[in-house]
């Protein structure tokens, strides 16, 4: 019987010749991520040593890398003091893969592991953060874990207890059609699926759509993969993922490409056709009340935003800005964008899309999580409402219990932010 990528990941993670859904296991990591939680993670790292006489050292300085990204600049001293810990932890403990609030190296903890070469296809990737799914989008087995489960990886160099997740395989067939694109496609999987849909299983991403897809995109459908209740997503590695490693990560070593097996025995098997997609939208309080944008165009807007680790990368920029090149933000809409990196923040400010941003009335901010969370920049107003690129719309996700949001593409962002209500982006394109 053959393996699916996640099986195949795990039975090498392990030293076995085959694993399948069920079994419990306990793999090895190549890395593990935390941001700004780590001061949580460090507190329990330390409770397992406490009394025992023995030095608190982590298992392989090497593979943990730390990222300031939700709170940056630190917008309170119960914040500032937490990072200062943790600056303290990373220099005592040897941690060379530490990104503090720098515009040489810093941005979203989802954007900066690809982008930097952490990911590799095959490896096993942790984080305290449940949209670590997002690395799927390189051949790698990646999932949220949570502060006391990281304190055990920071001790073993291994996950305890993981149950090997099932897999549910989707196979996107077609060409998107203008003004549509891979995020429509995941909201419109969540819609399908549900929030629970996928509960504790892996989505593994298959068809021609995919296999065109860049890895910008791939990192989107991934990254909301767990809104479905996936434990990970996963795109098999292909020529694009070694591209992308290339050329963008600068990774130069041999890259390892994973890959089900042909008899490879799945879950479930959905089959969608990119070119019968229209843009989609999650309406509030939850991302899988998905409808088509024209079930809810003319929705009064007061907020949208593009950013964050689902779309604030160059090509999401650029989208934005070749709709909005030459106009103007609508009156009483505030627009705001969150580049995912510095890197990408000087990319497009170089090209130019920043000032066209800038001009059409949009405001940018530095990169980091932003008001994605709701704790750190561009909170809602009682009664207000928000379009936005990012991947939760929870109430009170964007800082206030009584506002609404709703989540769409860049596309369906700029084209709104041009009118102040909810449109339909093939109508600007």
């Amino acid at each position: 019987m053959g393996m699916t990528v996640a099986e195949k990941i795990l039975a090498r993670a392990t030293g076995q010749v085959a694993v399948k859904a069920g079994d419990v296991v306990e793999p090895r990591v190549d890395v593990a991520m935390s941001h700004e939680n780590a001061a949580l993670v460090i507190n329990q790292f330390n409770e397992v040593f406490q009394g025992t006489g023995l030095g608190a050292t982590v298992w392989d300085p090497k593979k943990i890398v730390i990222i300031f990204d939700h709170r940056v600049p630190a917008e309170s001293s119960k914040t500032a003091t937490n990072q200062k810990k943790i600056r303290e932890f990373v220099a005592k403990q040897g941690i060379p893969n530490f990104h503090d609030v720098r515009g040489d190296q810093g941005g979203i903890c989802h954007q900066i592991l690809p982008e930097n070469g952490y990911i590799r296809p095959g490896y096993v990737v942790v984080g305290t953060d449940s949209h670590t799914t997002s690395h799927g989008a390189l051949g790698a087995f990646s999932f949220g874990i949570g502060a006391t489960e990281m304190a055990s990886v920071w001790t073993l160099g291994r996950v305890l207890n993981v149950e090997v997740p099932g897999t549910i395989k989707v196979v996107v067939s077609g060409e998107f059609k203008p003004g549509v694109g891979p995020k429509d496609l995941i909201l419109h999987l969540i819609g399908r699926l549900t929030a629970e849909g996928a509960n504790f299983k892996v989505i593994e991403f298959h068809g021609g759509a995919i296999e065109r897809m860049s890895t910008s995109g791939r990192l989107t459908i991934c990254n909301m993969s767990v809104e479905a209740g996936a434990t990970s997503g996963i795109v098999p590695a292909d020529q694009e993922t070694v591209r992308y490693l290339r050329e963008e990560a600068g990774v130069t070593e041999a890259v390892d490409l994973v890959t089900p097996d042909h008899d490879a025995v799945y879950d479930q098997v959905v089959e969608i056709d990119a070119g019968e997609l229209a843009p989609h939208i999650a309406c509030p309080h939850t991302v899988d009340h998905v409808k088509p944008v024209g079930a809810v165009e003319g929705v009064k807007i007061n907020q949208i935003v593009i950013g964050s680790c689902t779309n604030g990368r160059l090509d999401d920029l650029e989208i934005a800005a070749g709709i909005l090149k030459g106009k103007k933000v609508a009156a009483g809409t505030r627009m705001l964008i969150f580049p995912a990196t510095w890197r990408i923040y000087k990319q497009a400010m170089k090209l130019g899309l920043l000032e066209t941003l800038v001009d059409a009335g949009a405001v940018i901010v530095n990169p980091g999580c932003g008001c994605c969370l709701g704790v750190h920049q561009g909170a809602l107003g009682d009664g207000e409402v928000a379009l936005s690129t990012t991947n939760r719309n929870f109430k009170g996700r964007m800082g206030n219990p009584n506002s609404e949001v709703y989540l769409c593409s860049p596309a369906v962002a700029a084209a709104s932010a041009l009118t102040g209500v909810i449109s339909d982006p093939r109508k600007a394109v």
